[in-house]
């Protein structure tokens, strides 16, 4: 009784709620619990093992009593699922002696589960009776909510009951919060310390880019576990320290897949892709993630033909693996054999395609202007969950633009997710309105952007200049460029500068695009020198032209489509002699310009074009049609294709 009306006391300092009112609560959450506790334990029996909760822990501490054949450790098969092994998670097993302080304890759970925080903590004040797993459990509610401090005002009460688990639960939500020094702290004052204790300690050091610090406390440890070694190999391998970690790799008294997945990845990431294939080959035992790492691996160090036998060779693909190489066909201009992975993964039935996989696609047939290819997986994905997919929409948007269908991927924009949408989305339709030199529309999507409320970052002003250098919106794009500087939440990048370096080649000024390259705050690149050249090559302005061929030669970066540029620039202004210089230079140099290459779909074939091929049947009438509108464009004063001639005489 006395139990039971300290409790009515807490609640009355706690909550304004009556004292009929708070156990009527509590017996009719105690009865629906009782129902569903009999319904999880007929849904237990038919599963062959439950993890480990923080009700088990407590249990099997107190008691001494030995776990059913639950595993000790559950052994995650990368290190992004690794990442939350001890964030704790909110018990589902209660192993409280007294049912009725057990039910409650369920139910504490579920509501903090639920976010139903506030009814887990009226419940927990009129509990008559409480034992340390339901203090740990509503602390660990309240740090799973962000509410860090309310924990921490409930761990520090007098009558708080705590154990190593329940200090625990307190130290992993101040990592996750970023509260390190308080992390800290609080591990220092733990009267006892588990190897579960350490290894959150040391896993938050290493998340906050404490290596050093991880490691003392590494060495302190008297007990470790396979996780203590594979977090602190994890960590000196993502600093690069390749080496250190491969000693402790070596020195494992006992390694499990996971430790030899973390030393391949760390391998390949290190450019020493030899070295993790002879590892990969000494796996006593291996996991779909150890293939997937490898055939990663392989396509990060530009060894597509190995990732590719691998493939071949691996026994049990996931999605994971068909995304992998899906993608490295798209990364490697084989957009057709991404297509043709994609057909066979659908056709193997198994295995079921994500929203990564249907972005890589997309990408493939983006790549080919594969309009009908493209509208096929649209199909498809519109029967899937993917379908309002941020990234799959981005990727639709992207391949619509790129097959010339802007109102089909303006449609997406609107419709694909139900005004929905993120910046990434946002991105990608005034990119595609940039493509297409449509800059006003451009201009009207970002406005709209920022009437909304979402912030620009640098991907969104590199489409919008571009826009508008496409579009000739040049007082505009100056407007815009001047926002970005005074934005001192995003940072100017090189790529802003070339745009603007673009915008004023193609208006004429090319004095100020060469004032503002020889000023800029960075080392300008030949990527910028190169769009200047273009902007004196379009208005054949040759003087400001030997300017940049001379410091393009100084560096030694000119290649052939540097020196295609200059020999028209020559050409074009009646300098006959300095063209010829250009090409022979290029000659010496073995420098040869690959032709470019297009094609058209007319009706059910398609038609590949090659510059100086002149094989196809219609090349004369083409040749014709195509002079015919040279001198239009010319008529009506278009600068930009002035030399077009040139260009096809010359190459």
């Amino acid at each position: 009784m006395g139990c039971g009306m300290k409790a009515i006391q807490n609640l009355a300092l706690f909550h304004p709620l009556s004292i009929c009112r708070s156990f009527r609560f509590y017996r009719e959450i105690s009865t629906a619990v009782l129902i569903s506790l009999r319904l999880s334990r007929r849904f237990r029996h038919g599963m062959k093992s439950a993890p480990l909760s923080i009700a088990h822990l407590h249990f099997s501490a107190k008691n001494n009593v030995k776990p059913r054949d639950d595993p000790p450790l559950k052994l995650y098969h990368s290190m992004i699922e690794a990442q939350n092994v001890y964030e704790f998670s909110i018990p589902r097993q209660d192993y409280s002696l007294k049912q009725d302080v057990a039910k409650a304890n369920c139910t504490i759970t579920r509501l903090c589960e639920e976010g139903r925080i506030s009814s887990a903590r009226e419940l927990f004040e009129v509990m008559p009776e409480r034992d340390v797993i339901s203090w740990t459990a509503l602390i660990t509610g309240y740090m799973k909510c962000g509410l860090v401090k309310e924990a921490r005002e409930l761990f520090d009460r007098v009558d708080a009951q705590k154990n190593v688990v329940t200090y625990t639960a307190m130290i992993s939500g101040y990592l996750k919060a970023k509260r390190i020094v308080e992390a800290e702290k609080l591990f220092d004052e733990m009267p006892d310390k588990n190897v579960i204790a350490w290894n959150t300690m040391i896993d938050g050091y290493i998340r906050s880019g404490k290596t050093e610090q991880a490691l003392a406390l590494f060495g302190k440890m008297r007990e470790r576990n396979v996780h203590s070694w594979n977090t602190v190999i994890s960590g000196l391998v993502n600093c690069g320290r390749i080496e250190e970690a491969w000693g402790l790799f070596d020195r494992m008294p006992v390694k499990n897949v996971v430790s030899w997945n973390i030393m391949i990845s760390g391998l390949s990431r290190n450019r020493r892709i030899d070295e993790a294939r002879l590892l990969f080959g000494k796996m006593p035992e291996r996991s779909v993630v150890s293939w997937n790492s490898m055939i990663t691996g392989f396509i990060q160090n530009g060894e597509f033909d190995r990732a590719m036998t691998l493939f071949d060779e691996m026994p049990g693909k996931n999605v994971v693996s068909w995304t992998a190489i899906i993608s490295g066909c798209v990364q490697y201009g084989e957009s057709e054999e991404a297509l043709r992975t994609f057909y066979n993964m659908n056709r193997n039935g198994r295995v079921k395609p994500n929203e990564g996989t249907f972005a890589c696609v997309l990408g493939a047939c983006s790549d080919l202007a594969g309009l009908v290819e493209g509208t096929q997986v649209h199909q498809v994905i519109s029967k899937t969950i993917y379908q309002e997919s941020e990234v799959v929409i981005s990727a639709l948007i992207n391949m619509y633009s790129k097959c010339g269908e802007m109102g089909m991927a303006r449609k997406v924009f609107d419709y694909g997710l139900r005004g929905n949408r993120d910046l990434v989305c946002w991105n990608s339709m005034i990119s595609a309105y940039s493509h297409h030199g449509c800059g006003r529309e451009a201009v009207m999507v970002f406005e709209e952007l920022q009437r909304i409320g979402f912030k620009p970052n640098d991907v969104t002003y590199i489409g919008l200049l571009s826009a508008c250098s496409h579009a000739g919106l040049v007082q505009e794009g100056l407007n815009y460029f001047e926002m970005l500087m005074r934005d001192k939440s995003v940072k100017v990048r090189e790529e802003h500068y070339t745009c603007i370096v673009d915008l004023y080649g193609r208006a004429g000024r090319l004095q100020e695009a060469l004032d503002l390259v020889t000023k800029l705050p960075m080392r300008a690149s030949v990527n910028l020198w190169c769009t200047l050249l273009l902007g004196c090559d379009i208005h054949g302005n040759d003087e400001i032209g030997k300017r940049v061929e001379d410091v393009l030669l100084d560096v030694g970066s000119a290649n052939a489509g540097t020196y295609a540029l200059l020999c028209n620039l020559y050409a074009a202004c009646g300098k006959s002699k300095e063209a010829e210089m250009v090409k022979m230079k290029m000659k010496d140099e073995g420098l040869k310009k690959q032709p470019g290459c297009s094609w058209i779909e007319a009706g059910t074939r398609f038609h590949v074009f090659i510059a100086g091929d002149k094989s196809h049947r219609e090349f004369e009438a083409m040749s014709w049609l195509l002079l015919d509108l040279h001198r239009k464009m010319k008529r009506i004063g278009n600068k930009i294709f002035d030399n077009l001639l040139i260009d096809v005489k010359f190459f």
